[in-house]
């Protein structure tokens, strides 16, 4: 079983899961400590991707992964193309 992620640490890998974009990532204000991330143009004026994560999520390293893979493809699909990107051990 892997070790809980603090939130610091969820901030950097999901920055990593979406380069060469950029990724902005904040709490949301709502109350409910989710984590919703914009995937940004390399410019930054164009919004490529928006998710929210659940903390429940980003603190698990296996939730975390499946939730950054499923966005990745969604880019993918679109037609921007990622580097290649693994979950931390």
């Amino acid at each position: 079983m892997h070790a809980t992620l603090r939130f610091n640490e969820a901030l950097l890998i999901t920055g990593r899961a979406f380069q060469p974009f950029h990724c902005v990532t904040w709490v949301d204000q709502g109350g409910d400590g989710s984590l919703d991330l914009s995937v940004l143009d390399r410019t930054g004026a164009r919004l490529l991707g928006l998710t929210r994560i659940p903390s429940s999520a980003y603190s698990d390293p296996e939730q975390l992964e499946g939730l950054l893979n499923q966005a990745r493809d969604e880019l993918n699909r679109e037609g921007y193309r990622l580097q290649e990107w693994h979950m931390p051990a």
